[in-house]
């Protein structure tokens, strides 16, 4: 069974909801004319469709036969704060605001796998379509779970999709354990004394203390982390002074951290304190840090993985699984999701070449062309959950 025909029939429209979609991008909890679109395809599909969980989150449910068990299907509808620099005749039309992660893709995939389920409802039990907002490090996958989504709404499992410039089209990944990493944020400032750039012996310089703690801080992972696991500290903000002849009396510094296991997570998290504290007391500065735990780490379930692994034999044929596909330090608060119910999270390739952009980058665009593809994997994964006599 190789992309479904009824929804690749659709591509022309498909492909205009997504583009009319990437003109209007909308950052996390201000997805209010996403939304609106969302609900308006639903109710024209004549499924019943919830909202106001999460603020502008959208739940759409589809009965098929009789049946017990509830399949979720999740995709994010929010942009990133960045500028388009790239050129298609359906740039965004919002200054700041850009769908630089394709999840204007994601969000018309969600809307073709549900137009179709509808349609035939050859499934037993229920299909609970999830349009998520704010997945752009705001967390809206854990407000949803917070305000109840699974009690609301219960699912036996539930699955994502993403879209990977790194495969090409016509591959699709997912991995058992972990596939995504743990994202920690931290913001130190470090405060000194201030004076003349020219007596600095009157001072104690930030930007001294600053640039030894950065040094000090890769250490947690060059030697105090197994070369075997994986890990990222990357100080990504530094921030001291204002003018060339004055030290500052105080200065700053940011990151993340990214882990593939919370015993990693948590060690690292230990030695930051550990070392930001006694690099800035060395000096005789003081320190205030702030360190959040945001998204945990990703793990797939593996009977979740074999049902994702199913559908893309289905749809994409016996080559279309990448056969070697390693974790990602990016995350997603999808993790939220999955630490609640089992499921699975599936990367869709749409790369064309070793040079399309990849997500996050201000020339990025969706690839129209593999929405078919990732509601035709949304629609077996669910049939094949969901299997009517």
């Amino acid at each position: 069974m190789p992309v479904i025909a009824e929804i690749a029939s659709r591509q022309p429209i498909l492909a205009e909801w997504r583009r009319m979609l990437h003109t209007i991008p909308e950052l996390g909890f201000e997805e209010e004319k996403t939304a609106a679109f969302v609900v308006d395809r639903l109710q024209a599909m004549g499924i019943e469709a919830h909202t106001g969980m999460a603020r502008t989150g959208v739940v759409g449910i589809i009965e098929g036969r009789p049946g017990n068990r509830r399949i979720g299907l999740r995709a994010d509808m929010d942009a990133l704060p960045m500028e388009e620099l790239g050129k298609p005749a359906w740039k965004s039309k919002n200054p700041g605001r850009f769908h630089g992660c394709g999840h204007d893709g994601h969000t018309v995939m969600l809307l073709a796998a549900a137009e179709y389920l509808a349609r035939t409802r050859a499934f037993a039990g229920t299909v609970v379509l999830i349009f998520q907002p704010a997945e752009e490090g705001l967390g809206g996958g854990r407000v949803m779970v917070e305000e109840g989504l699974f009690d609301r709404f219960p699912c036996d499992e539930i699955y994502a999709l993403h879209n990977m410039p790194l495969l090409p089209v016509g591959q699709a990944a997912v991995r058992p354990g972990a596939a995504l990493a743990a994202f920690d944020r931290f913001d130190v400032t470090i405060t000194g004394r201030g004076g003349h750039a020219a007596m600095p012996h009157k001072t104690i310089d930030p930007a001294i203390v600053m640039s030894q703690t950065v040094l000090a801080l890769q250490a947690l992972i060059s030697r105090e982390t197994d070369p075997m696991e994986s890990a990222v500290l990357s100080v990504t903000e530094m921030h001291v002074g204002t003018t060339h002849n004055v030290i500052a009396s105080e200065g700053r510094i940011a990151g993340t951290v990214r882990a593939l296991n919370e015993a990693a997570r948590a060690r690292i998290e230990a030695g930051f304190h550990r070392t930001v504290t006694h690099v800035v007391e060395a000096y005789g500065a003081s320190v205030r840090i702030e360190y959040a735990r945001e998204f945990p780490v990703l793990v797939n379930d593996g009977g979740a993985v074999e049902r994702a692994m199913s559908a893309i034999a289905d749809v994409l044929g016996s080559d279309g699984l990448a056969k070697t596909f390693p974790p990602l330090m990016a995350a997603e608060d999808f993790a939220f999701m999955l630490q609640k119910r089992p499921g699975a999270y599936i990367l869709v390739g749409q790369g064309t070449g070793p040079d399309s952009p990849m997500v996050h980058h201000p020339e990025y665009d969706f690839n129209d062309a593999i929405i078919a593809t990732g509601a035709s994997l949304f629609v077996r994964i669910a049939e094949g959950a969901l299997k009517a006599d």
